[in-house]
């Protein structure tokens, strides 16, 4: 009998963390039965895990589907977008399958049309991971139970549905037995991890464990790694998470998307905790742990957005002196309550002020910087070039945050920590030597 070759399926993993947790998820259950590549020439189908949150998203996931299609025809379409499946299917009928995000069952399905010859049965024995080998991120949570104007994430994604916290840990341990020395930890919304399950105790390791995002953190950060949390909203819950920052079970590190200061604006985007006086929290915060480092992620030109809306936007950020900030501008989307409002902002004032407010940000994170300078830090390295290395301080995250420019580098390798003293800085990176 002639064996039939293992084809290879073409990967494009698109949007946030938590689409490419999904994509590892599925790789790993497809893992027996095909190669992966980032070619389309080489492959034999190419499956896009798309991204549908804002309409540059979904403009971008439009794009790589066109180019996808041209360079190898066989186009299987998961993901958020795959959630509006006659909207993907109107402008690209020649699509083999369409799927909403985190349907394996039906990628499988689909795989099975494309290939008729093969018997794809899931499997659970390996873990494919797409970050590099020294940190990996671990999704706690799908799906959102708020309902910012904004945002349509609980539309193609449903509402909160927490992990076993006994399964989180047992993935955990697997990452960390293969060699990863920093855990991600992301969910929508960290905070209320659990919260849907009415914080129900499991079991690990013959132990019995609450499903509650303080428990998981202590216990995360016992395995001996870093333990790095996104997305946080402000409650006062947060303040059980700096006891554990203190105790060196999570790095102190906050990514928080406040989105804006206004009081109107965030009644507006109906965001939760919009009551709640977070500059006070985090100046409180900062005084109970001077080394947290904040980020944000901010939106200006929201409907009936103001001059005087942005300004004390500005004044936040003088007064919140925010490590790191991203700043979007407000963008449409469909099915998106946001879009009935009035007093659209025209799209010129709203690069304006995405200028003026990542010049004033960018002020305020060079001056932060500065207070390494001439101190010794510990670093974790992610790259090697020469006698030079990449790496990151506890109060930056791979990919969003700065980096960290190490000098005089001998047998180190990538995941390692070292420590090193800070000679210079600019408004988002750091640089200097090791300390033997």
């Amino acid at each position: 009998m002639t064996k039939v070759a293992t084809p290879t399926l073409g990967i494009v993993s698109l949007g946030c963390a938590k689409a490419l947790v999904d994509t590892e998820r599925l790789l790993s259950s497809l893992e027996p039965h095909f190669r992966f590549s980032n070619s389309y020439e080489k492959a034999d189908a190419v499956l896009i895990n798309t991204c549908g949150f804002i309409e540059e998203a979904e403009e971008e996931s439009f794009a790589v589907i066109a180019e996808a299609l041209e360079k190898n025809g066989k186009v299987i379409v998961m993901g958020c977008l795959g959630a509006r499946k006659d909207k993907v299917k109107a402008r690209f009928p020649e699509v083999l399958a369409i799927t909403g995000p985190n349907d394996m069952h039906a990628v499988q399905e689909a795989l099975r049309r494309v290939f008729p010859h093969m018997t794809i049965t899931p499997n659970q024995t390996t873990n494919v991971q797409l970050t590099p080998a020294h940190y990996a991120y671990i999704k706690i949570a799908e799906g959102c139970n708020h309902h910012c104007t904004f945002c349509i994430i609980p539309q193609l994604r449903g509402p909160l549905q927490s992990r076993r916290i006994g399964s989180i840990l047992q993935e955990a341990e697997t990452m960390i037995q293969k060699g990863v020395k920093e855990l991600l930890v992301i969910a929508q919304d960290s905070m209320a991890y659990g919260v849907d399950l009415r914080y129900r105790s499991d079991f690990w390791r013959n132990q019995i464990v609450k499903t509650d995002i303080v428990h998981l953190l202590r216990l995360l950060g016992q395995l001996g790694v870093w333990v790095r949390l996104h997305y946080v909203y402000p409650y006062p819950k947060v303040e059980s998470l700096l006891a554990l920052m203190q105790e060196g079970f999570l790095l102190p590190y906050l990514d928080m998307p406040l989105q804006h200061s206004s009081p109107k604006i965030l009644a507006l985007m109906k965001r939760p905790a919009h009551g709640e006086k977070i500059l006070e929290r985090l100046q409180n915060w900062r005084r109970l742990l001077p080394d947290l480092t904040i980020r944000s992620t901010l939106i200006v030109g929201f409907p009936g957005e103001t001059e005087e809306d942005f300004e004390h936007l500005l004044q936040f950020l003088d007064a919140a002196q925010l490590d790191r900030a991203g700043c979007f501008t407000y963008s449409p989307i469909e099915g998106a309550p946001a879009n009935d409002l009035p007093f659209l902002v025209p799209e010129a004032v709203k690069e304006e002020r995405k200028m003026r407010l990542m010049e004033r940000q960018e002020a305020i994170s060079a001056r932060r910087l500065q207070r390494f300078v001439g101190k010794t830090i510990e670093v974790m390295i992610d790259d090697i070039e020469g006698d030079m290395a990449i790496g990151r301080s506890q109060g930056d995250a791979p990919e969003v945050d700065g980096i960290v420019e190490i000098h005089g580098m001998t047998e180190q390798k990538p995941g390692d920590k070292v420590h090193v003293r800070i000679e210079g800085s600019n408004n988002h990176d750091l640089w200097g030597s090791v300390v033997s």
